[in-house]
């Protein structure tokens, strides 16, 4: 699929503040952790989709893509990543969650015996110009992802475009804890959530200041949730809980004179 192409369906996403990515010292943090007493079926049943794949010249668009990561290299999902269409994106809630994606049902094009797991960080749109069967790759109810080129390469060739695949569910391995990207002006406060292992996706937050009980925040888009609340000079505490049902308490992850435009790192799920 031509760049241009992917990017007139990728979600276009007006937000007020730019989400940074740099990372300070990192602050070590408490965390209480409850394991979930059930595994989604979707972890081990494989499911039909199509695949397609797009040459990018940058790692992330000016806003971040759907779920607002921003430049995939810098925030450490590199090209092991997709673009969901509707019936996967869930309304931004699937990203970060780990997939695995096998090319099936063509030995011409399929590299056999190969798999990969990608993150999911973008929402492919749907065009309804097209008919699902033609060139609306993405609309509903089509399952299709959308791969880096260099992902894509790993179980096809590229010449086969739009290809069978199957895909499930898996847990994602991360490097360090989570991280808390905390942006905002004034009493409006929004944190980027990233790096998430286990389940991979985050469905429910929670945030404590030194003076406050936990008080929810509301997903904005994608992974960044908000909140409009005097925080300011107050060490910050997040409560996650992900699409497994499991949640995870990191105490003090941002210290007492925290700033806007900083970026700190909590525990981890287990995986």
């Amino acid at each position: 699929m031509p760049p241009t192409l992917l990017f007139q369906t990728l979600v276009t996403v007006t937000v007020a503040f730019t989400l940074l990515s740099s990372l300070p010292q990192l602050v070590r943090s408490h965390y209480h952790y409850s394991p979930s007493s059930s595994t989604p079926s979707s972890y081990t049943e494989w499911r039909s989709a199509r695949a397609t794949y797009y040459a990018a010249a940058e790692p992330g668009d000016p806003v971040g893509g759907a779920c607002g990561y921003g430049d995939l290299e810098k925030m450490g999902y590199g090209k092991a990543t997709a673009a969901l269409s509707t019936v996967l994106f869930e309304k931004g809630q699937i990203c970060g969650a780990c997939f695995q994606v096998r090319c099936v049902e063509d030995l011409r094009w399929c590299i056999p015996g190969t798999s990969i797991i990608v993150t999911a960080t973008n929402f492919c749109a749907p065009n309804y110009g097209f008919e699902a069967d033609g060139g609306g790759h993405c609309n509903f109810p089509n399952a299709h992802f959308v791969l880096p080129i260099e992902a894509f390469e790993k179980i096809a060739i590229w010449k086969a475009s739009n290809m069978p695949i199957q895909y499930r569910r898996v847990k994602c391995r991360k490097e360090g804890g989570v991280r808390f990207a905390v942006n905002g002006a004034g009493i409006f406060l929004s944190v980027l959530i990233s790096n998430v292992a286990g389940a991979g996706d985050i469905v429910a937050v929670k945030i404590k200041g030194s003076r406050t009980g936990w008080l929810p925040m509301g997903r904005n888009w994608g992974q960044n949730w908000h909140i409009n609340a005097d925080l300011k000079n107050q060490p910050l505490s997040f409560e996650l809980t992900n699409g497994d049902g499991v949640t995870l308490a990191s105490y003090s992850v941002a210290p007492k004179d925290w700033n806007y435009g900083q970026t700190f790192e909590g525990k981890q799920f287990d995986y």
